[in-house]
């Protein structure tokens, strides 16, 4: 076959393009573009030869020759050696006649498509039709609108599409410029036409919303046009084609970014548009490729709900009781949105309570309780416990969600491992315990649940677990005790720790067995001494007020022997534990950033802790004392 194209190639270059040699070179030419492999040719100088071809005054030689052109530079090598600004130039000189007399678009075919794969991946040659001014050329047939060949506009409309994608895939200097020439309003114009009848132009949209994308991912922040927006809107809702309803998802989606184009897109219906077409092809997403698009459009939907203002207009909308009825779904993706949406909606305490009122939690739970194994979906545990978190911190809902069995049904999933998972189980449960006395007191008990917490806390694969594993064991504590030993606690950090030790009467009937239960697990001590120094001021007070509430309960020199052991197991954990050590730690770092009531927690920890002798030592062993007069905040009051 080499041998075959290398006598071709030397027939043409010996061929005559004089009247006499156009039926040969026509037949030449023929015959090399019908070659299959385009590599053939690499070997070959043929730019120099085609050149001539192409300047022809016999416009089938010159339709040939470029289609010829076309075929060869599918090959890398090629496109390098067809780039040449003579060649160029003379491809943006034909295309600048379009439409030309006869109205035939045979032969801007053929150069859009020689033209448009020398563009493939080759920045040199962007360059050269930018230097000519080709983009204004290129730009210009994007005008053409009524293309008298019928039978030829279809193939138009593709390879102008494809000249303009592989030329404006350049990157964001060529997007940007072709946003100055105002391609935009082109192609606005494009796609209202396309609009108007979904499925008599279905082509031109195939081959105009690419540019989009192209234009979208080039030129940052591109808002479009309101009107566009709806436009993509409805060419989603109008067409059958699985291609077309991808560009137009995958658009939206970028422009839903956007808090004002997501209460558009609401106000226009997109959402329940969105529904409508799921339940409509719901059963046909057998193959990837329609699951894929499923997803896409599935994602919409809770993107658009993510903006306020757009989350409010839709819950008045039949959206949210379509939302409810995907809990009953069995489709994965439907259910799983259907149960992120319903999170979405849950942002404010109204929204929540009226889902509890309504039992819609309870539909949560019991998807919830079908789905809270280790070999369940992810995604789908990770959208429950989002709802389900907020839904339970209005203080109405609480005693609701916990008689519901929130708790009983999430606690089984202390098995999962998947961090994303976990963050949200553990900040569920912390939401729960929030002022909930009694729950607190028995999860203080659970052994597997703080086992595993103090496990987690360890973990620094993923500081989110880390970080609430130790924020939920410091909220059970201070769920569970602060009202009981409130009275305890001085305000101002302005009792010294000898009147401290004569306000602990550890005769104070309340049951302390949650804690004793909690303190028996190994590394939870620990664990609260670590959470000193964590990364934000929050856990550095919930820190401070487990250790208070810990120092209280536990550090004094009276009470029972029992209670005698306890205190002298704690003294000697705080102290293997290094809380000195952390505490001139904390000060040493956030001093500076510590609001008023950090401060006075701390002054009270280290008050309380002074309680025993032993910490008293070794406090002066880390200048606690001398590093507390240095805080800021109490160097003004001092002043003042």
């Amino acid at each position: 076959m080499a041998t075959e194209i290398d006598e071709l190639i030397e027939q043409l270059k010996a061929t005559s393009v004089s009247p006499g040699g156009t039926s040969d070179s026509l037949s030449l030419l023929s015959e090399i573009s019908a070659t299959k492999d385009p590599k053939l040719f690499d070997k070959h100088e043929l730019a120099d030869c085609f050149l001539g071809l192409t300047q022809c005054e016999d416009t089938s030689v010159r339709k040939e020759a470029a289609k010829c052109i076309a075929e060869i530079t599918k090959s890398e090598v090629q496109r390098k050696k067809f780039t040449k600004r003579e060649i160029i130039a003379a491809f943006l000189e034909c295309l600048r006649q379009v439409p030309t007399t006869d109205d035939s678009m045979e032969l801007p075919i053929q150069i859009c498509r020689a033209l448009g794969n020398i563009c493939y991946l080759n920045d040199e040659a962007r360059d050269l039709i930018l230097e000519l001014q080709g983009d204004a050329v290129l730009l210009q047939l994007l005008d053409i609108g009524d293309i008298a060949d019928v039978s030829n506009a279809p193939q138009f409309i593709k390879v102008r599409g494809g000249l303009l994608s592989n030329y404006l895939l350049g990157g964001e200097g060529l997007a940007k410029r072709a946003m100055q020439l105002g391609i935009m309003e082109k192609l606005q114009k494009m796609i209202d036409t396309g609009a108007g009848n979904v499925e008599q132009h279905e082509d031109l949209l195939l081959n105009t919303l690419p540019l989009l994308s192209i234009l979208t991912e080039n030129v940052a922040d591109l808002n479009f046009d309101s009107q566009l927006n709806i436009q993509l809107s409805r060419i989603l809702a109008a067409s059958t084609n699985p291609d077309l309803a991808e560009m137009c998802l995958e658009l939206l989606h970028y422009q839903a970014e956007s808090d004002e184009v997501k209460l558009l897109l609401a106000k226009d219906g997109l959402c329940e548009t969105i529904y409508q077409l799921l339940e409509k092809y719901k059963t046909l997403a057998s193959t990837n490729e329609a699951r894929a698009l499923m997803k896409l459009a599935c994602e919409l939907i809770v993107l658009i709900l993510t903006g306020d203002e757009s989350m409010h207009y839709l819950y008045s909308t039949p959206l949210l009781k379509n939302m409810i009825d995907w809990l009953d779904a069995t489709d994965i993706d439907l259910l799983t949105t259907g149960v992120l949406a319903l999170g979405n909606f849950a942002r404010t305490d109204s929204h929540c309570i009226y889902f509890v009122e309504q039992h819609t939690m309870n539909k949560l739970l019991q998807v919830l309780a079908k789905n809270n194994g280790v070999k369940d979906d992810v995604r789908l545990q990770h959208a429950l416990l989002s709802a389900l978190r907020n839904l339970v911190i209005p203080k109405p809902n609480k005693n609701a969600v916990i008689q519901a069995g929130l708790v009983q049904t999430i606690l089984p999933m202390l098995e999962i491992h998947q961090p994303p998972v976990v963050f949200k189980l553990l900040g569920t449960l912390r939401m729960t315990v929030d002022g909930q006395e009694k729950l607190a007191l028995e999860l203080l008990k659970n052994k597997t649940l703080i086992e595993q917490l103090v496990h987690w806390s360890k973990s620094s694969d993923y500081a989110g677990v880390t970080g609430e594993s130790l924020r939920l064991m410091a909220w059970l504590i201070k769920h569970a005790y602060l009202n009981k030993i409130a009275y305890a606690l001085p305000r101002k950090g302005d009792a010294p720790a000898e009147q401290i030790a004569d306000k602990l009467p550890l005769s104070q009937d309340y049951d302390r067995s949650s804690l004793r239960e909690f303190l028996a697990n190994e590394g939870t001590v620990e664990a609260m001494v670590t959470m000193l120094t964590a990364q934000h001021l929050v856990m550095q007070n919930e820190a401070l007020i487990a250790l208070c509430i810990l120092s209280v309960v536990y550090l004094s020199k009276s009470g029972e022997a029992h209670q005698q052991q306890q205190t002298q197991r704690l003294q000697e954990e705080l102290i293997n534990c290094k809380v000195g050590a952390k505490l001139a730690e904390l000060i040493t770092k956030s001093s500076d950033s510590m609001t008023k009531e950090i401060v006075e927690n701390l002054q009270n920890c280290v008050n309380l802790l002074k309680t025993s002798d032993n910490l008293v030592e070794h406090l002066e062993q880390h200048n606690i004392n001398e590093l507390l007069k240095s805080i800021p905040i109490l160097t003004e009051y001092c002043t003042l």
